[in-house]
This record gives structure tokens, C-alpha cells and sequence, in this order.
């Protein structure tokens, strides 16, 4: 390159940076190494200039600069190298290399130091030891920069047994505050677990000559990472590692792919290979280190008995010679274990036995062993596809295999890294590295199918089809690779799989039942009436048979549990066992009853007399629990039951929302409805039964709640302005943003009311805006079932006429569409 010939000034190099980033023609790998040339060139010449006779002082670069590898905001790393001879002239120089960079805006890390200090520096700290590793001449003495890198690479490998553990901690304590680069909706590429730092750690590996990553691949997916980090850089501008949500969309526009979701399965897909590549090298840096520290051992133990060894002899008839051959433990047909990890016997044979991958992956599942890497090779090469229904022993197999709970994952995962699954399942591609877009869920579709199964397999004691279950856990979100409902989508393809694994007609039909209504109990008890006969028949009749519930109801509760901590809790698995009884009742062959007004309890005569002498709301406030999951733990809080009595006026529903989100109580049900009093007492009062939740752990004291509560009823307190305060105080983070509110009537969902059920972003007085719009419409507010995952709300309100009767379709259907234009705005 010659780009600095005319210039090598900031100016000329700066012109001719600008114009090796705007070519569009030259990306990727060429670029990155196209710019480090160019910088070379420019720092060479101000090296020159600074010291014409260059012996005894060398520039280096170091790091990702050292490997060539610079992206467009990337820093530089420089190590002014000298032999100590000339301090004053080194310092002139350093000011002569690092002004103009600083001049230019570039980030820069340097450091002056003699070979002797650079050596003492790399054995104190690990990071500088790590970037020494890819040291790379750029200007001066060659000779000085050729023997540090002598120097510091045989450092490396002679303190390799002590280093690569303190290594290992490093990554391990990075991925536990990143997290994992291959399941992050806002990954970190350079930090994350999977990312661009651990490929960088695998190369220290391989220099230690101690062990080496699997090759196959991780080039690729490193290079991919660096091509997106690139794009991330030219996006925005910044020195940035982190792919925010806002500029996904610019940056796959950046890299000629689709959407940011085409961006994303790259990146998880670069990361997967990556962290697999980690735990394949790092369990090889363990075996071998711990067999050199046994080695001693094993020597003396050889000499002392040298006879019996001399005369000893392996399985396969080979002598031992001068040491104790691994010890090999059969697991299965063709699979045994060896030096802690299932490899293949000798043998077997991969290319005649297609049940071979199921059989040592159930194997090693079992045993809570990893797979070996060369044997999921050995098998990924002679593969072939299994016949058309399976045989028994490779559905067992399978099943086997997802029933072994935690340690399915890393073998799931050993299987896939080498093509195995989709050779297997060829529907696993479409969900393969899939994101999801939503705050809840932790994982991508493919890990949350395998996180779901690991949590079924905690109920297959419960269930009398454990089988149908572990399969139905495996497939419920497999149409999420198919554009439409991923249920409907999911139920085609679960029928096709579960009949080609070798299910008979029925259990594929079960089968595909409980892929189709994965979603149905936790819906139902979440956002219906559960006393309304209307929503029990409709489950009942969606299930068809008390098997099918049963299976329904644990794979309900491990789908939940596999999408993370905000999908499940005591008060849902309380909602959903309450909706299972009344559905079993049903198709046990028990209609159920008409809902009758329950009549008040002395409780709700008190407040409502005591509501009706004041004129002024009364309330109460108790928490509910269910018994401790074990016999010596404490109660599980289902939430506070809060209890209001107030005299029949307008605005009751808007004002105790609003009153609620001010003091941050999330409302999970609410119910209200007129007390009939006793006879001699006039008027009528409001009763709403509601089940709350504090946002933060503590409840407020019930005598501030009624305070703020008869204010808003007198139209003192402005809780729409005083939520609209907090919400100013605390901005949103800027992120996607969210798609409008929809509201709509739910078709023939009760007998008793109207159903109208709004979906929209979850916000902080959210209840209280529909509250007040319903209000607005005159409808009376039978019930409310509020349910918020993540960002997403789900509330569902049955509404009457005032006479207490459904709305006719149009005004339902008018009714709707007010709500949904005063949520607009």
C-alpha cells in the first residue's frame, strides 16, 4: 500500500482512512487488515521521522492491533520497545508517535518499556501477557521485537500449567457478569461469553501448545463476529462492542442481511460455536494438567510394582508397557467412558448403527458426562439418517436422553455443533438460534425447547405419559421457525415428527393437542372468568380427554418455567390448578353450575354498613398464601386481597386503579359489584374485591390508601398528573418501540357479560387510563383479570349493560373501539 507516499502526516492518513472505510467494495477480513496496513505505514513514518538511525527502540503493535485485526473505531495498542540505552531520545520519540493519534481522535493504549520490564509486566498481569502473545513489528529494530516475541512466547508455555487456570477464572468470571453472547437480545461481542474475547483467550491456549480448540469453524465465526463489530463501528460512530437494540436494524442494513433478526441468528450462531469451542478446550486444559500433576505419582506406582505391569494387559490384548492405560467403563453398546468423558468403543461403528448419536448421547446424559469431541465427530462423519418411523430402541433413546434433566443441555449442544440434530429433526433448523423478542423469554427458541424438556423431566412422576410429555416439550414452539400462530404452525409440524419418531396415531394426536394448546390453561386462568361456565367448557372441549389435561397442565408449568422468572409464580400455578379442577370436574362428566353471587360475607356487611355511615370508602387489606412447597418452609405469598367498600357513585373503577399505581400495587384480578343492604339501611354500596401485589415488597398502610382514595373520588388528587410526573422522572430506556394498543371482543366467551380484552405496552397507570375510557362509555365493569408478561399487558374485562346484561354486538364492538382510541393517544 502505498496510500502515505505523498503524506505521511495526520491529514494523508486521515484522507486515506476515510476513503478505505467508504469503499463499499472491500469489507470484512481484506478491510480490517487493509486498515491496519495503512495505519502501519502512517505510524512507520512518524517512527522515521522521529528516529532516523532506529536501533535499540522498536515499534510494536499489540492486541487486536497486533493481529491485524482493526475495526473502524478500533484502539490502538503500541508498545514503544527499548533497549535502555537512550531514555531522553524514547521519550521524544513516544510524544513524536502517540500526539498525532491523540490529534486524530483515536483511542490509544500504549506503553514505553526495555524487553526486561515488558517480560516483568506480562508474568504480573495477565491481560498484557495476552496482548504480548500477538505482538507484531511494526517499525525499528526488528531484532529487538523478534526476541521479545521469543521471549515472552516461551514464558508463556513454561508458566502454561500455572497461567492457563488464572485464564480460565478470568473467562468464567467475564461470562458471569456478560452473560451469554448466543441468548442476549442486547449482546456485548467483544465481552459476552462466546464472544470476540474468548476466541482471542482460545488462541492463548493454542500458543501454550498445552491444548488446542476445535478448528472447525471458529475462524468463520470469529471473523463474522468482527464483520458485525465492524458494521456496529461505521453505524454509529463510536468505539462500541455492544449491539443495541436501536441500531440492529442499521447494522444488518450495514451487512446486506435482511432484518435485525437475520443479524442476531448470525451472531448467536458465531457465538455458539465459540463457546462450545471453550468448554471443548478448557475441559482439555483440565485433563491434561491433571494428568501431569498425577504423572509423579504414576511413576513410583510403576516402578514399585513393575513385574505385575510388565504382565498386565489392556481389553484390546495391548501390553501396558511402562504405565496404566485410561481405564475405559462400558456405558452402552458402542459407548464407554473414558478419563471422565463417553467416547466411542473401539468397536463401533458409526456408518452401520444409526441409533449410535441417540445411544451415546443418552449415555452420556445419563451419566452427567460431556461428550467427546472427536467421538460426536467420528459419529457426525459415518451418520446417516434414521428410517422412516424409528426404530424403538432410537425413540427410547431419544426419550432417554430428554429425560436426564440438567445435564441434556451440554450434550443436546455436543450433538448440534456437529450436524447431528438437524440430521435427526430437519425442523430444528427453522428454530435453530431463532431470538426472541421479548423481555421474558431468557433463551433462543431451540434453547428454550431444551430447557423446557429439562423442566418436564422433573414432572415425569406425576404424569402417566411421561414420554408424550417429554416429546411435547421438546416440539410446542417449533412453529416459531413458520411465519402465522406458532401454535397452529406448531401443531402440523408436531404431527409430522411425533409419527415419524414412531408415536402410533393416538399419541401423535396428543401429541399435536398439546403443541396446539400449549398457551391455553395459562391464558384462560390469567385473563377469564374461571366461575363462568362458558370458559371452563371451552377448555374442556379444547383438551378432550382428563390424560391430555393432566399432560397439559405439567407441560404448562415447564414451558413457563424455562422462559424465566417473570412467566411463573405462585399466584399463576395457583390460577392454573384452580382452571385444571374445574376442567377435570367437566370431563369427568360434572356440568358446570351457572355462577350465583356469592353472598356477602359478615366481613362485607361491615364495610359496607360502615361505607354507607361515613359515606366514604372503607377498606381492608390481608395477604393470601398457599402451604410451603416443603414441610419446613414458609408460606408462599399468592399476593394481598384488598377489600373496598364505597357508596355507589361514578368513577369508582379509575379512581382505586390510580390510586393503586401511585402507590406501585399491581392489580392481578379485580371484581366488583353492588351489595344488596339490609333491610331499614338506605342506599347502595360498591364492593371490589381485588388481589394486589406490591411492586417493591412492602405494602403501604391501608389508612394512606383510603385517604388518597376519598380524594380522588372528590376530584382533589390529579393522579393523572401526578403518573405522569413519576413517569417523566424515570425517561424510558430508548429501545424498540412498542406496537400500538389493540383491544378486541371476544366471540361468544360468556353468556354472562361481554368479554373485551385490550393488549397493550405494560406501563404504570395503564389499569387507571382503562378504567377511566370504560367509564367514558357508560358499561358496567363486572370483572377484570389483569395479566402482564414483560413489557406486554393482557387485561380482559367483562362488561354489562347497566341492567347487567351483555352488550349487543355493535355497541361491543363500538365499546372497543373507544378504548382502543383513548389508549392511542
Amino acid at each position: 500500500m502505498h496510500h502515505q507516499a505523498e503524506d505521511s502526516g495526520p491529514g494523508g492518513y486521515a484522507a486515506a482512512r476515510l476513503r478505505l472505510l467508504n469503499e463499499k467494495a472491500r469489507s470484512g477480513p481484506p478491510r480490517r487488515s487493509a486498515l491496519a496496513g495503512l495505519t502501519d505505514e502512517w505510524l512507520a513514518g512518524l517512527f522515521a521521522a522521529g528516529a532516523p538511525a532506529a536501533r535499540g527502540v522498536s515499534l510494536v503493535a499489540v492486541g487486536g492491533y497486533g493481529r491485524a485485526e482493526l475495526s473502524p473505531r478500533s484502539d490502538l495498542d503500541l508498545l514503544l520497545l527499548h533497549d535502555g540505552s537512550d531514555p531522553g531520545t524514547v521519550s521524544k520519540l513516544a510524544d513524536r508517535l502517540w500526539y498525532p493519534v491523540w490529534d486524530l481522535g483515536l483511542a490509544l493504549d500504549h506503553s514505553v518499556r526495555t524487553p526486561t520490564e515488558a517480560r516483568r509486566t506480562a508474568g504480573e498481569d495477565l491481560k498484557v501477557q495476552l496482548g504480548l502473545l500477538d505482538a507484531r513489528h511494526v517499525a525499528g529494530d526488528l531484532g529487538l521485537t523478534t526476541a521479545l516475541r521469543t521471549t515472552v512466547l516461551a514464558d508463556w508455555r513454561n508458566q502454561a500449567p500455572k497461567r492457563l487456570p488464572a485464564l480460565r477464572e478470568l473467562c468464567e468470571e467475564r461470562a458471569a457478569r456478560q452473560g451469554e453472547l448466543q441468548y442476549l437480545l442486547e449482546p456485548d461481542l467483544k465481552e459476552a461469553r462466546g464472544g470476540l474475547r474468548d476466541a482471542t483467550a482460545l488462541r492463548a491456549v493454542a500458543a501454550s501448545w498445552l491444548a488446542d480448540a476445535p478448528r472447525e469453524g471458529l475462524a468463520e465465526a470469529r471473523s463474522r463476529l468482527l464483520d458485525v463489530r465492524d458494521a456496529l463501528h461505521l453505524t454509529t460512530g463510536r468505539a462500541t462492542d455492544r449491539l443495541a437494540l436501536q441500531e440492529q436494524d442499521q447494522v444488518a442494513a450495514e451487512l446486506g442481511l435482511l432484518d435485525a433478526d437475520a443479524l442476531l441468528r448470525q451472531v448467536y450462531e458465531a457465538a455458539r460455536v465459540i463457546a462450545y469451542a471453550g468448554d471443548v478446550t478448557w475441559r482439555e486444559v483440565g485433563r491434561v494438567l491433571r494428568s501431569r500433576s498425577v504423572r509423579p505419582r504414576l511413576r513410583a506406582l510403576a516402578r514399585e510394582r513393575s513385574d505385575f505391569l510388565r504382565r498386565a494387559v489392556v481389553g484390546d490384548g495391548r501390553a501396558l508397557g511402562g504405565g496404566p492405560a485410561p481405564e475405559r467403563s462400558p456405558l452402552a453398546e458402542g459407548v464407554v467412558e473414558q478419563d471422565g468423558e463417553v467416547v466411542l468403543a473401539r468397536a463401533a461403528r458409526p456408518d452401520r448403527d444409526p441409533v449410535l448419536p441417540l445411544r451415546a448421547a443418552a449415555a452420556a446424559a445419563q451419566a452427567g458426562l460431556p461428550l467427546n469431541l472427536h467421538a460426536v465427530r467420528r459419529m457426525a462423519a459415518g451418520a446417516r439418517a434414521l428410517p422412516s418411523p424409528w426404530p424403538a430402541e432410537a425413540r427410547q433413546q431419544l426419550l432417554t436422553l430428554l429425560g436426564s434433566g440438567r445435564p441434556t443441555v451440554d450434550v443436546w449442544e455436543a450433538l448440534e455443533a456437529e450436524g447431528l440434530i438437524s440430521l435427526l429433526l430437519p425442523d430444528w433448523d427453522r428454530v435453530r438460534c431463532r431470538p426472541q423478542r421479548n423481555a421474558v423469554h431468557l433463551w433462543t427458541v431451540d434453547r428454550h425447547l431444551i430447557e423446557t424438556a429439562v423442566r418436564a423431566s422433573a414432572f415425569t412422576r406425576r404424569v402417566s405419559r411421561p414420554d408424550l410429555l417429554l416429546i411435547a416439550a421438546l416440539l410446542h414452539d417449533i412453529g416459531k421457525g413458520w411465519p402465522g400462530d406458532h401454535s397452529v404452525a406448531g401443531e402440523v409440524i408436531a404431527r409430522d415428527v411425533a409419527a415419524r419418531i414412531g408415536f402410533d396415531a393416538d399419541d401423535v394426536t396428543v401429541i399435536a393437542t398439546l403443541v396446539r394448546h400449549h398457551l391455553l390453561l395459562v391464558e384462560t386462568a390469567t385473563r377469564r372468568d374461571l366461575d363462568d361456565p362458558a370458559t371452563v367448557r371451552s377448555v374442556a372441549e379444547a383438551v378432550g380427554s382428563p390424560g391430555t389435561l393432566e399432560l397439559l397442565h405439567a407441560l404448562t408449568e415447564a414451558d413457563a418455567l424455562a422462559t424465566g422468572p417473570a412467566a411463573w409464580s405462585s399466584w399463576r400455578a395457583a390460577l392454573v390448578a384452580d382452571l385444571v379442577k374445574r376442567v377435570a370436574a367437566v370431563l369427568a362428566g360434572q356440568a358446570p353450575s351457572d355462577p350465583e353471587e356469592a353472598a356477602p360475607t359478615a366481613q362485607h356487611e361491615r364495610l359496607a354498613l360502615e361505607a354507607v355511615a361515613t359515606g366514604a370508602p372503607v377498606l381492608s387489606l390481608r395477604a393470601q398464601t398457599e402451604p410451603p412447597a416443603e414441610p419446613s418452609g414458609d408460606p408462599e405469598p399468592l399476593g394481598v386481597e384488598l377489600l373496598i367498600a364505597v357508596p355507589d357513585q361514578a368513577g369508582v373503577l379509575p379512581a382505586v386503579a390510580g390510586v393503586l399505581a401511585m402507590h406501585r400495587l399491581t392489580v392481578r384480578t379485580a371484581e366488583l359489584r353492588s351489595l344488596d343492604l339490609p333491610d331499614g339501611v338506605d342506599g347502595s354500596v360498591l364492593l371490589l374485591d381485588w388481589r394486589v401485589a406490591a411492586e417493591y415488597g412492602s405494602l403501604p398502610q391501608a389508612a394512606r390508601l383510603r385517604a388518597d382514595l376519598v380524594r380522588a373520588l372528590d376530584g382533589s388528587l390529579d393522579i393523572a398528573g401526578r403518573l405522569a410526573e413519576r413517569d417523566a422522572a424515570y425517561p424510558r430506556r430508548r429501545g424498540v418501540a412498542a406496537p400500538p394498543p389493540r383491544v378486541t371482543v371476544a366471540p361468544a366467551a360468556s353468556r354472562h357479560a361481554t368479554v373485551i380484552e385490550v393488549r397493550a405496552q405494560d406501563a404504570p397507570g395503564l389499569l387507571f387510563r382503562i378504567g377511566r375510557a370504560l367509564e367514558d362509555t357508560a358499561v358496567r365493569v363486572r370483572s377484570a383479570h389483569v395479566s402482564t408478561l414483560g413489557a406486554n399487558a393482557v387485561d380482559v374485562f367483562y362488561v354489562t349493560q347497566e341492567q347487567g346484561v351483555p352488550l349487543p354486538g355493535e355497541e361491543a364492538v363500538a365499546v372497543a373501539g373507544k378504548l382502543e382510541e383513548a389508549l392511542r393517544v
